[in-house]
């Protein structure tokens, strides 16, 4: 397993992967973690790139290879995730339904919060069922970010 930092407009994230893909994606908190690394290693260039990509606005839909470890009801829930489309949100109560029972909205939920791979597995794009803002492991401040960024609205400020 290898490993790189990325500076984002959000903050530094930590990426790790290998030849099967990635397995981790997640904000740095601790700024002095991210240490200078010259070379990104060669099975995590393709990440870095569509990340970037995205925060530039110019990629929409990843195509990098993912290897998350989790369970296999965590593995489904991050399937649904992966298809939401960019510039829509979800809610939980539809991906317990998506999985095929109402009643696992709070395994959803969790498993939603267990996601590895911040920003390519979408789990900010899952709202509450009142359309109101709910947890974000990286942050309420950085959901509310990332959807502004993926709405297909814009708007300007006068002041």
């Amino acid at each position: 397993m290898v490993q790189t930092f990325l500076e984002t407009p959000l903050g530094i994230l930590l990426i790790q992967g290998d030849q099967d893909g990635i397995s981790v994606i997640t904000f740095v908190e601790n700024q002095k973690e991210a240490l200078e690394i010259d070379e990104i290693p060669s099975d995590l260039r393709d990440a870095v790139d569509q990340i970037k990509n995205y925060f530039d606005g110019t990629l929409n839909e990843f195509t990098i290879k993912l290897n998350p470890e989790g369970t296999e009801f965590q593995k489904r829930v991050w399937k649904q995730l992966a298809e939401i489309p960019f510039g829509k949100t979800t809610s939980y109560l539809q991906i317990a339904k998506n999985l095929g029972d109402a009643k696992v909205i709070r395994a959803a939920a969790s498993a939603n919060g267990k996601n590895p791979i911040s920003i390519i597995i979408p789990c900010h794009r899952v709202i509450g069922s009142d359309n109101s803002m709910t947890g974000y492991a990286g942050g309420i401040w950085r959901k509310k970010w990332l959807l502004a960024h993926e709405s297909p609205v814009t708007q300007h400020t006068l002041f």
